[in-house]
């Protein structure tokens, strides 16, 4: 079974590019070919936001260098700028555009990160289980809310989104390499150490990607990724990396982002290294994004087929969903997500760090004056 798992995981991330950009492509036929309009059909109807693919595709690209939740420039992008070129959005169904965008990027580059060896699937799957009646609660807090506190608290996880984002450091060195010397590390796992001259590291078998693995008995995990660079790490400190992530995963659900944001510098608090925290929270906040949007999506339908009636709740259903513009967010945002890990190797990340920041703050400042005006 182990042999037959490691088999089909290195078959899907030698051909993930194939597997990623063949997702949106089926993603767009089935809405063309099943997704209900209340109606609407006919090209003008599906290319009349053809011009989102550039916007979302810069932004999918930007927030997944710097391994933050896309829905963190897409709903500002949605609540400023979509208006100026068409009809404003209710807040329900920005954040509902912002999720389902989101979490076809996010899938794009966790697999982009797990191909580079760089996710740590235990820390991963304890801090999941932990966000997700927190991801559900929030995004059901979404529909009941007045459009003013929504625009406050948006305002609020920005402002402290773009202070966390100052204060981290998500320069990329720190990882150690052999390359100048010295034994090399294998990144496979370290078989065959007598016969290649390579150090000999024990592999994970459970592990994501091709990195080598080893976990000692005091908790030390020493990770090596695809290109040798090794990472020395305890996942200790779940605790408060489940304070940051519950926090967050409720304005996931709510505003469309917010554990990434918490949850990248809850993992940096906890000394997981740069590379390691940023490719494992792309994980994380993949499958909450992808949580939050399906209660978005399909949260009206499975309330009312059970007979729970939340007030606001019903406007969640497949027939509210703008699809004639998720068609181009979705395709835009998961090359972006591949994008990324190219861009944070060819650029400074703190220079987008700080640009990301500092436009979180302006848009923060904007939001507090729609609150305070719709009050």
């Amino acid at each position: 079974m182990s042999s037959s798992y490691s088999s089909v995981q290195k078959s899907f991330l030698k051909y993930q590019h194939v597997f990623v950009f063949a997702a949106p492509v089926v993603f767009v036929a089935a809405v063309l070919a099943f997704a209900p309009t209340d109606g609407a059909s006919g090209t003008s109807y599906w290319l009349e936001y053809w011009w989102l693919f550039p916007a979302f595709l810069t932004g999918a690209t930007i927030v997944n260098t710097v391994g933050i939740s896309g829905s963190a420039l897409f709903v500002p992008f949605l609540i400023f700028i979509f208006p100026l070129f068409a009809q404003p959005l209710s807040p329900q169904t920005i954040v509902k555009v912002g999720l389902i965008s989101e979490a076809f990027g996010l899938s794009s580059s966790s697999v982009a990160f797990i191909q580079y060896g760089l996710v740590d699937r235990r820390l991963a799957l304890t801090i999941v289980g932990g966000a997700v009646p927190f991801v559900i609660a929030g995004a059901i807090l979404s529909f009941v809310v007045p459009e003013p506190v929504f625009h406050a608290l948006l305002g609020l996880a920005l402002i402290a989104a773009s202070i966390l984002l100052f204060k981290a450091d998500l320069d990329h060195e720190g990882a150690e390499s052999d390359a100048d010397g010295g034994q090399e590390v294998a990144a496979d796992g370290g078989h065959g150490a007598a016969a290649d001259g390579t150090a000999e590291l024990p592999d994970d078998a459970g592990k994501l990607g091709p990195a080598g693995v080893r976990t000692d008995d005091d908790g030390t995990v020493t990770r090596v990724d695809r290109d040798g660079d090794d990472y020395t790490y305890t996942r200790g400190g779940y605790l408060r990396r489940f304070g940051n992530y519950s926090i967050g995963g409720t304005f996931q659900g709510l505003a469309g982002f917010g554990a990434g944001e918490l949850g990248i510098i809850s993992m940096l608090s906890t000394k997981v290294p740069v590379r390691v925290a940023i490719g494992t929270n792309h994980i994380i906040v993949a499958v909450t994004a992808v949580l939050a949007s399906l209660v978005h999506v399909f949260g009206g339908s499975v309330l009312s087929a059970v007979g729970i009636h939340i007030p606001g709740v019903h406007g969640l259903s497949l027939a509210s969903t703008p699809w004639n513009m998720v068609v181009f967010t979705v395709p835009a945002t998961v090359t972006g997500g591949q994008i990324a890990p190219y861009v944070s190797n060819a650029l400074e990340t703190d220079t987008i760090k700080t640009f990301v920041g500092g436009l979180f703050a302006v848009i923060a400042v904007a939001l507090f004056g729609m609150a305070v005006g719709g009050i």
